[in-house]
């Protein structure tokens, strides 16, 4: 799918492999409203920096991303790198520098091999095109195993709107947002307000609600750029319903890279889905669910194929949440194994042990102490997610 205005480059810029796609443009010929999210953590790769001050304008034109090197804790020579790579494409492009963002990914404490990009520059720019988007989604990718895209078309005031997104993440993932970087392009027509609002509201229901390993990186964000080609009826406070109809669209897109993620996670064999219903609050159901998708014994005992509840209620159990465990029911998928706090026998437990075998499962967890209910996703812990992360910097 093409989007109109919007044109995309990738080339082997040798930042750190030689050969490998590793540095991505998504650019659009005429300024585009944007919106952007990043991690919570407080040490902040230098993109992330420079991108929050410049982003406070609400509009951009092009986005310059690499892989290979984080540019993170990498103190003023960072910054000035960072700067100069895009000071070099906005010259290229013929645009203000300040319509630049930037995004890195990999190797955090190493500076930016600034020749590599310099020598690569002229080669990227002339490269653009309509149909390089995938190649952009293959460039960011570090160690995840595949490129992760999607697109969406939907009619929002007589129109047809069109959205494309790409992620990368397999690794160090638990957003407030984590080592994950995602960039979405839309040719809607919609102010800066409504665009950040709705980017807000739907990263807060899909990318932060995945967890690999608990990690949360210095280089998360999440862009998102409008152009507003599609010459829809503007999406702004005047307008709730096509406002509603584009976040649920945004929303859609931005879940399914987010199980992309999940499904891609360092080693993993199974996408696990931790359903927690009954709660008090929305937020108490997140906290137990979050608290059991990070429990390593739980992840491990999932690669093992092996139905440990009493695993699922310790975890619980420190979620800082307060529940009646004499109260909770616990099944994988539609096998129950615990009711009313106790086991329900070897039966279900054989039951659960073949339903674990499966690819995608779900744990439904119900405190029976009211009416809220939150998702929380992740997958399983192999020996290969220590391998990875054993020897990622060789």
């Amino acid at each position: 799918m093409e989007i109109k205005g919007f044109s995309t480059s990738a080339v082997a810029a040798g930042i750190r492999y030689k050969d490998r796609l590793d540095l991505g443009l998504i650019y659009s010929n005429v300024p585009a409203v944007t919106a952007g999210v990043f991690t919570t953590n407080q040490v902040k790769a230098a993109p992330v920096i420079i991108d929050q001050d410049r982003l406070r304008q609400g509009r951009a034109q092009a986005i310059l991303v690499n892989s290979g090197c984080a540019n993170a804790c990498t103190g003023v020579k960072g910054m000035e790198n960072a700067n100069i790579t895009s000071s070099l494409l906005a010259t290229r492009l013929k645009i203000d520098e300040k319509m630049v963002l930037l995004s890195s990914t990999g190797v955090i404490g190493e500076q930016l091999n600034i020749g590599a990009f310099r020598s690569a520059m002229g080669k990227l720019v002339e490269g653009l095109g309509e149909d390089n988007f995938d190649s952009v989604a293959r460039a960011i990718m570090t160690t995840d195993t595949f490129p992760k895209v999607v697109s969406r078309v939907v009619t929002i005031g007589g129109q047809e709107v069109k959205f494309m997104g790409m992620a990368k993440g397999a690794g160090m993932i638990m957003p407030n947002m984590a080592t994950m970087l995602s960039f979405v392009i839309t040719d809607a027509q919609i102010s800066f307000p409504e665009l950040h609002d709705s980017l807000k509201q739907a990263t807060d229901r899909t990318f932060n609600r995945i967890t690999v390993d608990g990690d949360t990186s210095t280089n998360d964000m999440v862009l998102v750029m409008a152009n507003g080609t599609a010459e829809n009826a503007w999406i702004d406070e005047d307008n709730p319903i096509d406002k509603q109809l584009f976040q649920d669209t945004l929303e859609g897109v931005l879940k399914e890279l987010a199980l992309q993620i999940v499904n891609d996670g360092e080693g993993a064999s199974k996408c696990i889905t931790i359903r927690v219903c009954g709660a008090r609050g929305e937020a108490e159901a997140e906290q137990i669910a979050r608290t059991v998708a990070n429990s390593p014994l739980v992840k491990t005992a999932f690669f093992g194929e092996d139905a440990n509840w009493g695993r699922i209620f310790a975890a619980m159990g420190r979620a800082g949440v307060r529940f009646d465990p004499s109260r909770v029911d616990i099944a994988f998928g539609d096998v129950v194994i615990v009711r009313d706090g106790l086991a329900v026998g070897p039966d279900a437990e054989k039951a659960a042990t073949k339903l674990l075998k499966e690819k995608n499962i779900t744990v439904c967890i119900d405190l029976k102490d009211g009416t809220d209910c939150e998702e929380i996703y992740t997958c399983d812990f192999s020996l290969d997610y220590v391998k990875i992360n054993a020897d990622y910097r060789s």
